[in-house]
């Protein structure tokens, strides 16, 4: 009897090993997906190719697939990971499948995700990795996706295997059924940002990878300290607000599954609240229900273990449609929340960083071409920033 309870013991310990030996490289977070953001032609009996960049690198990968937004089960008769090339070529000598219970197919039930066996591929640091999904007949009429990818997705007909020719026949920005990357015994740590359209990119260059976290996770790579995290999680999602309203569920509904559902996360960036204030009618009930959201939402961080939780204040938006006196004075009272209540274990001064010195709510010109989202340089310079933050500089 003692034997046994040691077996089981033994057991036990390697099974929650093996959960949190688990590091993200790469996320995104799961919509649904409306009419306007589905391909032209059904994804039934297609190869759709997509293009991701890898935060950190390993040799042990798992990949995780999310159908919890569909109502009908998604048919893949194969997927197969590949360096990526320029378009939507790949080199094909690093073609490999992934399995799933040591199969190359899998349905994924509606509103089920799936994660992969362990895949043995030589995954290095801040590559562009190609993801190619192999679709059978039968597809939901309303994909999970990412609206956001900022990189272009390539479809062509029938399972186009890894040494072929892949003839795309439409081309669209949004990601499909892809939501997480992890490697294995990594020895590093993972940063979850929660955020919208600028975490997201909006503003950035289609396929040049220049988001902020893109940014952040280049200067990360480049510091030799152990202690430093190098798993960026961008969990962005354009049009996203904290409490209510917005495009997708509202980051109070979203969080357990988008980030307390990464693996290997240390630190978590909350970047986000812009959208609540700008589309607000009543702007003191807005900040007062902000703050709440953010006070929930460090809470549950810090209870599911999470070490550090940094906040990151509102970038200015004079000069954008939803602008208004009002709008601002919430802006102001919420940053003037976030640098000062002591909730957060650090601050990101992203307003201060980006703003105009002669005109604080505006953000500087070289930074931005709408007054509401960054172009690359301000996304060079938050990144930057972050990462500066992140190790205490």
């Amino acid at each position: 009897m003692k034997k046994l309870l040691t077996i089981m013991l033994l057991a036990l310990a390697t099974s929650v090993q093996a959960q949190t030996d688990w590091v993200g490289t790469w996320a995104t977070a799961a919509e649904f997906t409306g009419p306007g953001d589905m391909p032209k032609a059904s994804l039934a009996s297609t190869s759709l190719r997509e293009i991701i960049q890898v935060s950190f690198g390993g040799e042990q990968l798992s990949l995780h697939l999310s159908n919890e937004f569909s109502k009908e089960p998604v048919e893949i008769k194969s997927i197969y990971i590949a360096d990526a090339k320029d378009s939507c070529d790949i080199d094909a000598r690093t073609a490999t499948y992934v399995l799933f219970n040591k199969q190359k197919s899998v349905t994924i039930p509606a509103g089920g995700t799936v994660a992969s066996d362990i895949i043995r591929y030589r995954l290095k640091p801040l590559q562009r990795l190609s993801i190619t999904i192999c679709y059978g007949p039968n597809v939901p009429q309303n994909a999970t996706s990412h609206r956001g990818s900022r990189t272009t997705s390539f479809i062509a007909q029938g399972e186009v295997k890894p040494k072929k020719p892949f003839k795309a026949f439409e081309r669209l920005e949004h990601w499909y059924n892809i939501t997480k990357l992890n490697v294995l015994n990594s020895g590093q740590k993972a940063v979850a940002v929660l955020g919208n359209s600028i975490t997201d990119g909006r503003g950035s260059t289609t396929n040049h990878q220049n988001r902020w976290p893109d940014f952040m996770a280049k200067a990360l790579s480049q510091i030799e300290d152990a202690s430093c995290p190098k798993g960026v999680l961008n969990l962005g999602i354009g049009g996203n607000c904290v409490v209510s309203g917005g495009l997708s569920e509202p980051a109070l509904k979203r969080f357990d599954r988008d980030i307390l559902g990464q693996q290997g996360v240390e630190t978590l960036i909350i970047f986000q609240g812009t959208n609540d204030i700008g589309t607000s009618r009543h702007a003191e009930q807005t900040v007062r229900s902000l703050i709440d959201a953010y006070q929930t939402l460090i809470d549950k961080a810090r209870n599911a273990g999470i070490k550090r939780v940094i906040g990151a204040t509102i970038t200015a938006f004079k000069g954008n449609g939803w602008y208004s006196p009002f709008h601002e004075t919430a802006r102001q009272v919420v940053n003037e929340w976030i640098r000062t209540s002591g909730k957060f274990d650090a601050v990101i001064d992203f307003d201060k960083l980006t703003r105009d010195p002669n005109d604080p709510e505006r953000l500087q010109a070289q930074f931005s071409e709408d007054w509401l989202h960054l172009n690359p340089a301000g996304y060079k310079a938050m990144g930057e920033e972050a990462a500066r933050v992140l190790m205490g500089k």
